[in-house]
């Protein structure tokens, strides 16, 4: 089997993180999106909502994790995979280690806050009681693209005030 194939299925969920990253962008947050998938189905899904919440820890990374507990109505997501349009920051990285998700599939590396590859490794950490399998990188320049769009907009709002 070619390795397009074999990524045919996480494609498909990176998508729907995507709708999830725009339904952030449309919010004014910053765009990102993730969704938890146990056995072929959405079981969590959330995008950023800092700004609307006033609360810095509404990542849609923690929002897709709580939304995959309370469905499941326990606090591991063993057999579950995250999908997000962004590398994890540290605090979202110590949430998937501690919710005990099998998989970690990722689009844009982050190179200031990334601890899932890029500044950090916090998700494989062999010192940790717990592993994650990562993919990164998948579909990463669509997932920069939306956050530079968002910036650029971001920008060009500030200039004109």
């Amino acid at each position: 089997m070619s390795l397009d194939r074999m990524m045919e299925p996480d494609r498909k969920w990176m998508q729907k993180a995507f709708r999830e990253a725009e339904r952030a962008f449309d919010a004014d947050e910053v765009p990102v999106g993730a969704v938890v998938v146990k056995d072929n189905q959405i079981i969590g899904r959330g995008h950023n909502m800092v700004e609307q919440l006033n609360d810095p820890t509404a990542h849609a990374e923690i929002i897709a994790i709580t939304a995959a507990c309370e469905t499941l109505g326990e606090k591991f997501l063993t057999d579950c995979t995250l999908y997000v349009t962004l590398e994890p920051c540290p605090m979202c990285a110590g949430a998937i280690v501690h919710s005990r998700l099998d998989r970690l599939v990722f689009g844009a590396f982050d190179e200031k806050a990334g601890a899932t590859s890029t500044l950090y490794n916090i998700v494989q950490d062999d010192r940790l009681n717990h592993q994650v399998e990562v993919v990164s990188g998948l579909d990463s320049e669509r997932a920069g693209g939306i956050l530079r769009d968002f910036f650029r907009q971001k920008r060009e709002s500030a200039r004109q005030e």
